[in-house]
């Protein structure tokens, strides 16, 4: 990483700026054109230095108040093609897959799912019961209590 990189991330990791070119933002706080700045945090993916550049909604100030972690138990030569049609729901945001730890924890795919009520919860999980069909050997709600703090890389000056 060179001294622009490490300009880059210590300019972003705090977040982009919320304007209407936030790169040209970026790019005019650090004296380069957006350009340049796009193509090297491009190569900073691509390199794995940074992993993504999205965004990182607060579920609950969008009124989201039920938000839960589903685990589900599929077998595990399914879990590929079920995680691709679990992670495409509109009310997935992430989904993935965790090793069991048998017997008492025989969950090997996890669905981060949200509500505004934990009523609408439900019905969601009613539909990825259906969707996983016959695939359903078990499953479990986790609610979260708390709001975690959500940070990425974090580069001292």
């Amino acid at each position: 990483m060179d001294d622009l990189d490490r300009r880059i991330i210590t300019a972003t990791q705090a977040g982009l700026p919320l304007v209407k070119e936030p790169y040209q933002a970026i790019a005019q706080q650090l004296n380069i054109e957006p350009e340049l700045l796009q193509q090297r945090m491009q190569i900073m993916l691509e390199q794995g230095q940074i992993r993504r550049i999205g965004a990182v909604p607060n579920h609950y100030k969008l009124g989201y108040r039920a938000n839960a972690m589903s685990v589900w138990n599929v077998p595990d030569e399914m879990i590929a093609e079920l995680g691709h049609q679990l992670g495409a729901l509109s009310f997935v945001s992430h989904c993935y897959e965790r090793p069991r730890f048998l017997p008492e924890w025989p969950y090997n795919l996890f669905a981060m799912l949200h509500g505004k009520s934990k009523h609408e919860v439900a019905e969601k999980v009613q539909e990825i019961i259906n969707l996983l069909g016959e695939h359903c050997a078990g499953y479990e709600l986790l609610y979260s209590k708390n709001i975690l703090k959500k940070t990425g890389l974090r580069l001292k000056n």
